[in-house]
């Protein structure tokens, strides 16, 4: 076995164990994307992307290297990106015209301004305070590349416009791109607003926040966005506020509409194939505390419900309500980026796994 291979926390190795159920049961590949360490390190694996010919993105924060660009197989393709320290999502585009050949594919990339301390004292990783953490906050932004990494712009701290003042921190986590162009970005590990620009990175509006009359408009860890576009006539974003435990539902235009309650489960925003949608979750939160190496997957059917938690126990419902998980968490240590390929199969990143490199959950059936 590769020592890069991280088992979980029971010491069992998970390749090629089956897990979910029904028509969501995966074959899991832990061996899938591990590369050489010395050409291609990791820190975290923080978020994915797939372009239209089926190559997958990932990010990571490792000061030498912020894009891994794999293929189905797990081979690398490229790699590039060393201005990018605090890389935690990304979301590929197609813009242009495709009846005049003009259409085009880009990357929009999230930086959250957590960068790796070059004076860290080698111990503390939780004093998030301390000169001496291993990581440390600067502000983030956006950019927009080309998909081998050229960069076409930039949009900087929300102060820069006059809707944050000096002292309000910016550090983005997710990005969603509507069909028009608009770009909306969550700033979860700042401010927790939600700030919406044209396709040219101009400002339209911006919600959420900590301070709104009706608490149901706040947002605690921002921390993941998309774009449901099930119902093509009510798009709708979905909006992770995490530290809520909940996704959160918002009109294109910032108004809110609903939420999904997810109790006990820290969880990303989600990633949507045909009529279902996946999240990872990062913790499971129990008696108020969230529990280290206690991640895991939830898939979400079209009526916004789990039916199937990928690497922990079966969902719960109990008066239409969905029961924390407490049971054993037996494959991942904190899932946080996933996509999901043309034949269904699931990619999975982790936060704080060891600089493992991604899991790859073959789909069965």
């Amino acid at each position: 076995m590769s020592d890069s291979v991280i088992l979980p926390k029971n010491g069992i190795d998970p390749h090629g164990m089956i897990i979910g159920e029904g028509q969501f049961q995966y074959r899991v590949n832990n061996r899938w994307g591990i590369l050489d360490k010395e050409k291609y390190p990791v820190e975290n694996c923080h978020d994915f992307a797939i372009d239209s010919q089926q190559r997958i993105y990932m990010v990571t924060d490792h000061p030498d290297n912020q894009v891994i660009v794999y293929d189905v197989n797990g081979n690398v393709v490229d790699a590039f990106g060393k201005m990018f320290p605090g890389a935690h999502a990304i979301e590929i585009v197609k813009e242009g015209n495709k009846e005049n050949d003009s259409e085009q594919e880009f990357i929009y990339l999230v930086d959250s301004g957590w960068i790796t301390n070059r004076n860290w004292d080698g111990v503390s990783t939780d004093a998030w305070d301390s000169p001496k953490n291993k990581v440390i906050a600067q502000a983030g932004f956006i950019a927009k590349l080309t998909l081998d990494g050229q960069l076409l712009f930039t949009i900087s701290h929300p102060q820069t416009i006059g809707i944050y003042t000096p002292d309000m921190p910016y550090r983005p986590t997710d990005i969603a791109v509507n069909s028009n162009g608009d770009i909306y970005v969550c700033d979860g590990y700042g401010s927790d607003y939600v700030i919406q620009y044209d396709k040219q990175g101009r400002y339209i509006r911006h919600f959420g926040g900590h301070d709104n009359k009706d608490a149901n408009h706040n947002l605690v860890n921002a921390h993941g966005i998309a774009i449901d576009t099930r119902n093509p006539e009510k798009k709708q974003l979905i909006i992770s506020s995490r530290a809520e435990q909940c996704l959160k539902l918002f009109s294109l235009e910032g108004e809110y509409q609903g939420k999904i309650n997810t109790p006990g489960a820290w969880v990303h925003g989600p990633v949507f194939a045909k009529d279902y949608f996946v999240t990872s979750v990062c913790w499971s939160d129990i008696d108020g505390k969230n529990v280290d190496n206690s991640g895991y997957v939830s898939i979400f059917d079209n009526h916004d419900k789990v039916v199937v938690n990928l690497g922990a126990g079966k969902p719960e419902y109990r008066d239409n309500q969905l029961q924390p998980m407490t049971t054993t968490w037996d494959i991942f240590n904190h899932p946080h980026g996933i996509c999901i390929d043309n034949d269904d199969n699931i990619y999975v990143g982790q936060w704080r796994a060891g600089q493992s490199y991604p899991i790859k959950l073959e789909k069965i059936g």
